[in-house]
């Protein structure tokens, strides 16, 4: 076996960038035609005040198209959207293990424990309010070579339909949580159970943060079977796949325990069988070593609402 190799792969330090613009946001060709109806209905009705029936019909049925694409996670329509890794780290016989909805105290650190012994490192999508409640197990998974992101801030199951100022406060303060606990931005984004707002995307380019799903998951949430989770992961597995599974709201088997420390040793070894490798997101993309962040950089906007 091999022995685990502790370089930091949590990628470089991105800029909250508050204050100085944030990234830059490019609508797709869904959200473009989108902002079209809405014109094309507004000027109809400004135009004829009698057709505005039509006019509701076209921006409802608009609505309910975006609504659906929304619960599609693995989508690409509503914007860019890491399902698998690209073809170079699926050449490199990589494939990048996930964890969602940690910290938790008595899950996170045997998960960090069996990838240490397989020598495999894993991305922690990271939950700001439980990650302020356990600082120090956020501090053990970079001290280990995981990399920490971002998984909103409270976990709200209706994230996708606030509006983008809700969004917004949901994203940074998670943001501001882990990068002041780990000094190190996340550079990667999910949402709750994957769902997805068509105004998602510019909060993300301000924060200077990438949308990541995956290419096939456990459903350790619901599952208590550890044979069926690992065969929905292991199923056609190859090169360049993302695998989710959850360290946090993660089901119990029938004998109490968390189905994911049943799964994850059994996992890694058929990983290790095909001959690929576990690796973090940013390990499997090659990211440049990480700087400190300031202070300044790290602070949450106090103007932001936890609601729409």
């Amino acid at each position: 076996m091999l022995e685990p190799q502790r370089q930091p792969e949590n990628g470089p330090s991105l800029e909250h960038r508050r204050g100085s613009g944030g990234g830059s946001w490019s609508p797709t060709v869904t959200i473009r035609t989108s902002i079209g109806l809405h014109g094309l209905a507004l000027a109809g009705l400004l135009a004829s005040p009698n057709l505005w029936l039509r006019g509701l019909a076209v921006v409802a049925a608009n609505h309910a198209v975006l609504g659906l694409l929304g619960m599609l996670p693995r989508n690409r329509l509503l914007g860019p959207n890491l399902v698998r890794l690209p073809e170079p780290c699926a050449r490199q016989k990589l494939v990048a293990l996930c964890f969602d909805d940690g910290p938790d105290p008595a899950v996170t650190p045997p998960v960090l424990d069996i990838l240490d012994r397989h020598g495999a490192t894993a991305s922690f999508f990271c939950v700001g309010r439980r990650a302020r409640e356990h600082p120090g197990i956020l501090r053990d998974i970079i001290r280990r070579g995981h990399s920490v992101e971002n998984h909103t801030d409270r976990h709200p199951l209706g994230f996708a339909a606030f509006g983008m100022s809700g969004m917004r406060c949901e994203v940074e303060r998670a943001q501001a949580a882990l990068a002041g606990i780990t000094g190190r931005c996340p550079r990667f984004f999910r949402g709750p159970a994957g769902l997805r707002s068509p105004l998602l995307d510019p909060v993300l380019a301000r924060c200077g943060l990438r949308y990541a799903t995956w290419t096939r998951r456990g459903h350790d949430t619901m599952s208590r079977d550890p044979g069926r989770i690992l065969r929905r992961l292991t199923t056609g597995l190859a090169a360049g796949d993302i695998l989710l599974l959850h360290d946090g709201l993660c089901a119990r088997t029938r004998e109490g325990q968390p189905v994911v420390l049943a799964v994850l040793p059994d996992l890694l070894a058929e990983i290790e069988t095909r001959g690929l490798r576990a690796v973090s997101l940013p390990g499997a993309l090659a990211a440049e070593p990480p700087t400190s962040l300031d202070r300044a950089s790290m602070a949450p906007r106090a103007a932001c609402r936890r609601t729409d």
